[in-house]
């Protein structure tokens, strides 16, 4: 599913238009990227945690040269899955 075809899904089954489905979902998906900029965890009960990660400095190789490089630390995106998305997925 792309995120057209998630804007029809969520525009017929709320009822809204196509536009006001796509500016609630611009709305919901720019809020957590915001939140989680911030280092602010965002936990939507039965479906998951979004929230920054620390990934620490480490050594990898380049691929050309096999070379030894240090790979800088970053922050990452994480998403984890809630218990009732589990299920569903796992069919329970």
């Amino acid at each position: 599913m792309n995120k057209t075809e998630l804007i029809a899904s969520v525009a017929e089954r709320s009822g809204l238009t196509k536009k006001d489905a796509e500016k609630a979902i611009a709305a919901t998906i720019d809020s957590i990227v915001e939140a989680v900029k911030k280092n602010d965890k965002v936990q939507l009960i039965g479906f998951g945690t979004f929230e920054m990660r620390a990934r620490s400095e480490r050594t990898g190789r380049d691929p050309r040269t096999n070379e030894p490089i240090t790979i800088p630390a970053t922050n990452v995106p994480a998403f984890k899955a809630g218990k009732a998305f589990k299920d569903a997925i796992a069919g329970k």
